[in-house]
């Protein structure tokens, strides 16, 4: 009985077609934070302009 041979060039091509791939599950935590913050920064400047001109 003779032995498989393994093509190593397949086994390269099916890495770079597992690390090329993105999974739907580890892109959803790289969301962007900026909008609620400037929501955040917003509101306290609205409220402290408003205090402001209040006073």
């Amino acid at each position: 009985m003779s032995e498989p041979q393994i093509d190593p060039a397949g086994n390269t091509q099916q890495f770079k077609a597992f690390a090329q791939r993105q999974e739907p599950e580890a892109a959803a935590p790289q969301r962007s934070y900026l909008v609620p913050v400037l929501v955040a920064a917003a509101v306290i400047v609205v409220a402290v302009v408003a205090f402001l001109l209040l006073r």
